[in-house]
């Protein structure tokens, strides 16, 4: 193993099977699972993508895709908030625009503290910024400093995170997009609680209202002009995809390997033997299975063009949607093969469920992937 990983497979075996053990817990009181981010604090999983001047381990695409694709096995509400940990504390690396003080504060506190952070984008009115359109949360200056009106959905970690990176819009003569950091114990900062999903019921995804929260000039981090944000971080949208790719996959063969302790454990009466005997059985996991090894050798594919240089988000797109519709149809199959026993929340698989169907929420959409690469598919060649 790499020298500088500063975790093992034991490691992350043991943490995902402890946050297996409290995953229905949290799942059904919809509270975030802080003991497993205080395990993962312990375990210094918090900073793997903060660079190593700051005292991180500046770890890239591949062993992120290991970690969080792992720990969602146990308890993929958990892993989402920490995929999000990483992709974010990667993306301020990756755009080389942050003011250098604020940059090391969330850095230091992230080794120091595990302190979480998170992109908060989405709106009620403005849906995705992925597909377009302003901000209605609203930055104006006061003649004194700078203040932030408006509120953001879906902020996955709410309750948990120290800091919120805000997409905003600036009320100036010549308006201005982008991301302002702002401290979630600020005054003015409330959070609602609206997450009230079917899935990923844990990552506390509420609403946080910003009601005239005042904020210093270098928490303005990064402001642009509108039209200069339609040109994309290709390589943010890339390790995105394949993060979010892994992490249901990883839900998928959580219900695999629920599915095949189930069937060894079931002896119906008028059977006498398990139904693992059962040929029908033997079909169907090798139809998960299959599902399956596509994923991994997608994602490897993947993961490997990554690191050559030579993954293009339209094609790391692709491998989201088709890793996560695999998923997706893994935990399907073992649903309608089991009947009743699949829906019960007594067992896990019922929450596997809920939870793999959350992959399509997430960007990219299945209708932005497909589109574009058929759209590239028909562009005539230049001559």
């Amino acid at each position: 193993m790499h020298p500088r990983l500063p975790y093992t497979p034991d490691l992350l075996r043991t943490l995902t099977a402890r946050f297996a053990a409290r995953a229905a817990t949290y799942d059904r009181s919809g509270e975030i699972a802080t003991k497993n981010l205080d395990d993962l604090r312990q375990a210094g999983l918090l900073a793997l993508t903060v660079p190593s001047r700051y005292g991180g381990h500046a770890l890239g695409l591949r062993q992120v895709a290991e970690v969080v694709g792992t720990i969602a096995q146990g308890d993929p509400s958990t892993a989402l908030i920490l995929s999000m940990q990483y992709l974010q504390h990667a993306a301020i690396v990756q755009s080389g625009r942050w003011p250098e003080n604020v940059h090391r504060l969330v850095s230091t506190a992230a080794v120091r503290d595990g302190a979480l952070l998170n992109a908060l984008r989405v709106e009620p009115e403005l849906g995705t910024p992925a597909r377009g359109g302003m901000p209605a949360t609203v930055l104006h200056h006061d003649g004194t400093t700078w203040r932030l009106n408006g509120s953001k959905i879906y902020s996955t970690g709410s309750t948990a995170l120290r800091w919120g990176i805000a997409w905003v819009s600036t009320r100036e003569d010549t308006p201005r997009t982008g991301q302002a950091l702002v401290p979630l114990d600020a005054p003015g900062v409330r959070i609602e609680r609206t997450w009230r999903q079917m899935g990923m019921r844990a990552t506390g995804s509420h609403t946080i209202v910003f009601d005239n929260v005042a904020l210093p000039d270098d928490h303005l981090v990064d402001l642009r002009p509108p039209q200069d944000w339609a040109r994309r971080d290709s390589g943010a949208e890339s390790t995105h995809a394949l993060v979010i790719g892994a992490l249901y996959d990883g839900v998928a063969r959580s219900a695999r390997n629920w599915l095949i302790s189930f069937l060894h454990a079931r002896v119906p009466a008028n059977l006498g033997q398990p139904l693992a005997t059962l040929p029908r059985f033997h079909s169907l996991l090798g139809e998960i299975d299959g599902l399956l090894m596509t994923n991994r050798a997608l994602l490897a594919d993947a993961l490997d063009r990554h690191d050559r240089e030579t993954l293009s988000a339209l094609d790391a797109n692709l491998v989201k949607h088709l890793t996560t519709e695999n998923a997706i149809r893994a935990v399907e199959q073992a649903v309608a093969a089991i009947g009743n026993p699949a829906l019960s929340q007594d067992n896990p698989l019922e929450r596997h469920y809920r939870d793999v169907l959350c992959a399509r929420i997430h960007t990219p959409q299945a209708d932005v992937a497909l589109a574009a690469a058929g759209r590239a598919a028909l562009t005539p060649p230049p001559e």
